[in-house]
This record gives C-alpha cells, structure tokens and sequence, in this order.
C-alpha cells in the first residue's frame, strides 16, 4: 500500500493541502445516490455504505481520493477501467457509408449494444479487417459494458443533435451511478469542429452541429495564436456543455513527409510553430489545469507519426515503419514538449515501429525506450499514456509473435495506462492473474486515470443540461468567430495577373470539382445568391473570369492499398485535361484545398497565374478573399514540392523549407496580401 501512495503522490500536481477554512459546496449532480451531510455540507453517497467515505469527500486532496477509491476496486474493475471503446447510440451513422455527414436530430437518446465482430476475420491470432471503407474497431454495448466489463471509459463517434447526445452523455452516467462504487464515466471523441476531406472512423467526425472552424492545417495557416486559443475555448464549453470531457487530439505530429494520408489533421511542418499551436489548443481546452469545465487533452501521436517510410500509415502492414533519414527524430518531438508543458492530460503513441534508430523494432506502444525512458523520464510526462486504437489485436508491429497475454504484458511494461479499441476485458484480466503483470502495476494506471476524473469534476457531478446543450452548441456568436477563422486561414500563393482582388459586379463562373469516387460528376456551379459582389453566371462563355475550386482526393486514409502514393493532380481524382482547357479559355483563379501538399506542375503554367490555397473552408470565405471584402493574410503551413521527383527523393524526418535547393515550388510560410503583393 505504501508504494501504492507513494506513485499517486507522484502524480499530483499540487502537493496535498489542509481542509480550507471556509470549503466552497460544489454542485452536485446525481439521479439515485442518496446525500451525506457532514458539517452543513452535502456529499453523494457513491457506494450506497450511508457514511462518507474519503473517495467520496470533495474536501479531500485529489491523492486522498484516488487512494481510498483504488483500495475499494476489485481486480476486475480495476482492469475494466483501463479499456476504452467505442460505444454506440441507437441509429449513430457512426460506421456507415456516410459517416462523417451532418444528421438530423432523432429524439431520446438510447444506450444501446452493437457489436462489429462478424467483420473481423483472425490470422495468427491477429485481429485484421475485410476490406471496408472505414476501420473496424470492438464496439461495446454500453449497458453490458458498464454493468459487466466495468468499463467507464467510452469513445463516442456519433454524429447527431447536441441535445441527443446530452441525453445520452446523462443516461450513461445515471447507469454509472447505480454501480456498486458509482464511478462515472468519460467519454471521448475525435474532432467534431472542422471542416475536413477525410472524415473517416477515428479520423474526424466530420461536420456536426457544433460550430465549423476551418480544418487544422487551416487554424495553422491563419498565425493568429489568440484566435487559435479562442477556437479551443469555444469548442470546450460546446463539448463540455453535451458531455464531452475528454478529447482524441490533436496531432503534434508533423507533416514533413507530404505523402503521408493524416497530413490534414496536422498543424504543418514547422516543429516551433505546431508547438505554439499545440499549446494554445491544450490552454483552451483544458485550462492552466484541469477543473469541471475542461475537456481533457490526448495529444498524439508520440513520438511523432509525420516521418513513415514511404508516407505509407502503420495502421497497415505495408506502413508500420517510422524512418529519420534525415538524422531530425529530436526536431519531431517539439510539439510534444510543447504539449506536456502545457498540461496536456494524456499522450497517445502511434502503432509506427521505429526503424533505424537506437531503439527496438516494436510499435511504440511496446517500446519501453519511448515511453519509459524517454517520454516519462527524459520529457517528464507524469500523465495518462493511451494507446492508439487496436495495438493489442489489430496493430501489433514487431510482437506478432506474442500471445495477446504477452502483447499486453509488453505494453503494460512499456508504460502505456489504458488500451483503446476493445470493450472486452477478458485477456488483460487473465494477464494479471496468470502472474505475467503484477496487480501493483494495474494500480499505477488505474490510479492516473482516477486522478484525470477526480480533476474535471465528474464525481461530483457528471451530468450535462440538456436544454443548455442545444442552444449553447453551434451558437451564432461561435459561428461568428469561426467565420473570421475561415477567412484568415486562406492563402493567397500567385497573383502575377494582380486579377485579385476582383472589382465589383465582375461576371463569375464559379465551379468547384470534387470526386470522391462515388459521384458520376464532380463538377459542380455554384451561383451563391448571398453575394452582392458579383454576378455569377451558369457557362464559362459568359464569365468574365472563371473560378475553379479544386478538391484533390487520394481516397482517404482508410482507402491505402501500400501503392506508392502520388501528388499529382491527375493522381488524386482531378480530371486535369479539364481543368486546363476551362482555366485557358478565361482569365482564372484556381483555388486548390490542401489535405496534402498536391503537385501543381501539371496546371496549364501560362494560365495559372492566380492561385489560392484553401484548407478546409466555406465557399463564403473563399468568396469574400477573392472580392477583397476579406484580404488574405494566412500562410502556407507546409512547403508545396515542386515535382513528383522531389517527393519521392524527400527524406521524411525533414520538413521541405529544409530539404535541398529545388524541392520548394513555395515554401512554408509563403503567403501574399493584396497591400503590398508579399
């Protein structure tokens, strides 16, 4: 018991302090626990014993706390409380083709049992997906989980109404309450406040109804770190105020590699400046620490998952190898450090094994040298280490030849707290009591992941007001800052012609191009009824200028089959023979959506004079760029290869403002304005 103490006091921030004179009486939500009262205070009475146990004692430092509680769990919820799965709402379009889309509001919340194993097929005692548009994952039916595996952990991938989820956030903890120690749960998510390309399962929700901020290359590209605090701090009343406490992001990972598929969730190549975002977006979630208003940060992917061989993704056999050619494995991990001094709660490593570097050749949730020696002791990381989803099952790199028990020795081991993508706490139990972890070690994670809860103020009280949910969420003022965002991120790359900004009443052919594969035409005019400044036409024949939106799409993510992946347009489902012939027949402004630094050389070079660069983002703000009612200011978050040739000779460690004379067509940072043309 005393080195059970001993590691809790460890992880406490603020030393331990005496009752204050005067205690402040929190509000207390609950459904069924009855109050204690004790000196006029009220307490909740969370495992039904009508005394008032320490866990139970806000006055209490948090160690006190996480200590007496841990000394109430049994094994088994022990090792439930250290899953994290996906859970599921009745009708969620979670996992289906259209994942990602905006959904009508559907009525009461439901806790609900799904499971996705028949889509699973087993190899070698590896857990591996039929071929699917999105990634298979163990769903866990929430009820069961809770009442059965003991899980309190759960990652929501729904994508509904504001007050639906809250509904459903109260009705899950409300199931909690009734449990024999009345711990509630957290509840996670992937980014719900972006416009972005890939919405894939695990990825992004996609659009929701929470207020849209351009994508995360796009807050990179505005340089304005105190709206990049303000975007956080919005988004953490919209997720806090639906029972959102806990957030799946965001990547400090760098996109020095242009081929590789995540590049879009990332804050561009530059090391110091994705540092500088990072923090900003840790402050603004969290705060200065974390409180009953915070939504908890899980930074990843540790040690950083920008430099894969061949920009190919270790979410698959044929990526599962990070390289530094480049000798910059340090220049990686600055964002991180940036991370871990702000606060951030929890830090997910990547499934990437290393290779070529002084470190064994595992996946970086088994790598004892990442986690143990150089996150926790070098970096000072006292936090929650979570792993990516499926590393025990799905992506096990380098340890294929471990039993599962012996998978989950190693990466208990290696230092990681909690396992996400399975609901089923069966192997991880008989791991412990086979004698292969000991119950002590069980104790570390346990009691981090406690301290998280005890910190955002869920045992006081866990639940959300739902009328509040659906009219704080999205909220016009919100959408106003999200607006400005929109139009700060856009860059402005060419303006040779000086056709920018365009003079009122100029007649526009407006076409945005966008093939995902499943529509049989992509070109799609726009005549935006909402815009006074110009007079927007049906042909090109009659424009006096020609707007083309391109949305270049390797396919997603999800999408790889390990070919060599290519950045040209005509690569990425752009029909460039098209494109050059309507940018030929009228002066033109070609804006281009990066989701990875494209290579443009196939444009028509005579007539691509006018090129912005947009990053996930409105056609309104795109609008009021080219009609000057907004002039551009944002900058390129990654530099933009100038050929094919010098992608695939880039080494992947290297950011491209640091490979060789010849590799940049622009580099990162470039952006004009219409004031001074640089």
């Amino acid at each position: 018991m005393k080195n059970i103490v001993a590691v809790i006091a460890s992880l406490c921030v603020v030393a331990p302090i005496a009752f204050a004179q005067k205690a402040a009486q929190p509000v207390l939500g609950k459904r069924s626990a009855e109050v204690i009262t004790d000196k006029s205070l009220q307490f909740k009475d969370l495992n039904k014993n009508k005394k008032l146990d320490k866990y139970e004692d806000w006055r209490l430092p948090v160690e006190v706390r996480v200590n007496d509680l841990l000394s109430q769990m049994t094994l088994e919820e022990k090792v439930g409380f250290m899953l994290i799965s996906t859970t599921r709402m009745a009708g969620d379009n979670a996992f289906g083709p259209n994942a990602g889309g905006a959904r009508a509001e559907r009525g009461p919340a439901q806790i609900t049992s799904a499971f996705n194993e028949e889509d699973m097929v087993t190899t070698n005692n590896i857990f591996t997906r039929k071929p699917l548009p999105v990634p298979m994952m163990s769903a866990a039916g929430t009820t069961k989980g809770v009442t059965q595996a003991h899980l309190r952990h759960f990652i929501l991938r729904a994508n509904t109404a504001p007050r639906t989820i809250a509904e459903w956030a109260n009705n899950l903890q409300a199931l909690c309450e009734t449990s024999r120690l009345g711990i509630p749960a957290i509840v996670a998510s992937n980014p719900r406040n972006h416009v972005t390309i890939d919405a894939a399962t695990g990825l992004s929700v996609g659009t929701t109804a929470f207020s849209k901020w351009p994508g995360e290359l796009g807050l990179s590209a505005m340089h304005d770190l105190k709206l990049t605090r303000e975007f956080a701090d919005i988004a953490r009343q919209e997720w806090s105020a639906v029972g959102l406490r806990k957030g799946y992001m965001y990547m400090a990972d760098l996109a020095t590699e242009p081929r590789w598929q995540r590049i879009e969730g990332t804050f561009g190549e530059d090391a110091d400046w994705a540092a500088s975002m990072i923090r900003e977006v840790v402050l603004g979630f969290q705060g200065p620490k974390l409180g009953n208003g915070s939504v908890a940060m899980t930074t990843k992917h540790f040690p950083g998952g920008g430099p894969q061989e061949g920009g190919q993704d270790s979410h698959f056999d044929w990526g599962k190898f990070a390289h530094y050619p480049g000798g910059m494995f340090e220049y990686h991990l600055k964002p991180f450090k940036a991370a871990i001094e702000a606060g951030t709660s929890a830090i997910m490593p990547y499934y990437s094994s290393p290779k070529g570097k002084a470190f064994e050749e595992v996946g970086f949730s088994y790598n004892k040298a990442i986690i143990q020696d150089l996150l926790r002791k070098k970096l000072g990381f006292n936090g929650i280490v979570n792993s990516d989803t499926g590393p025990i099952e799905m992506m096990p790199w380098g340890v294929e030849n471990l039993s599962l028990h012996q998978r989950y020795q190693k990466a208990l081991e290696a230092g990681v707290d909690i396992f996400s993508g399975t609901a089923d706490p069966t192997i991880l139990l008989e791991t412990v009591k086979k004698g292969l972890v000991s119950e002590a070690r069980i104790n570390e994670s346990v009691a981090r992941l406690l301290k998280e809860k005890f910190e955002l103020g869920l045992f006081e009280n866990p639940y959300v007001d739902e009328e509040k949910a659906s009219t704080l969420v999205g909220n016009a003022a919100f959408q106003k800052k999200a607006d400005l965002a929109h139009r700060k991120s856009i860059v402005l790359l060419k303006n040779d012609a000086k056709l920018l900004p365009l003079a009122p009443k100029t007649k526009v052919y407006f076409e945005t191009y966008y093939d995902n594969g499943r529509n049989n035409n992509p070109i799609s005019v726009l005549k935006p009824a909402n815009n006074p400044a110009f007079e927007f036409v049906s042909t090109k024949e009659e424009a006096d200028v020609v707007l083309v939106w391109l949305v270049p799409n390797g396919g997603g993510l999800f999408s790889s089959a390990g070919k060599s992946i290519e950045l040209s347009l005509s690569k990425n489902r752009v029909d460039i023979g098209h494109i050059n012939d309507l940018i030929k027949s009228k002066p033109s402004i070609i804006a281009i959506n990066f989701s990875n630094p494209w290579v443009l050389d196939e444009l028509d070079s005579a007539a691509a004079k006018t090129l912005v660069a947009t990053f996930g983002t409105t056609p309104e703000a795109l609008l009021d760029i080219v009609s000057g009612a907004y002039k551009p200011t944002g900058k390129l978050p990654f530099t933009i290869p100038v050929s094919q040739k010098a992608v695939d000779e880039n080494k992947s460690d290297v950011p491209g403002y640091l490979e060789p004379n010849g590799y940049a067509l622009y580099k990162v940072g470039h952006g004009l304005s219409y004031q001074t043309g640089q």
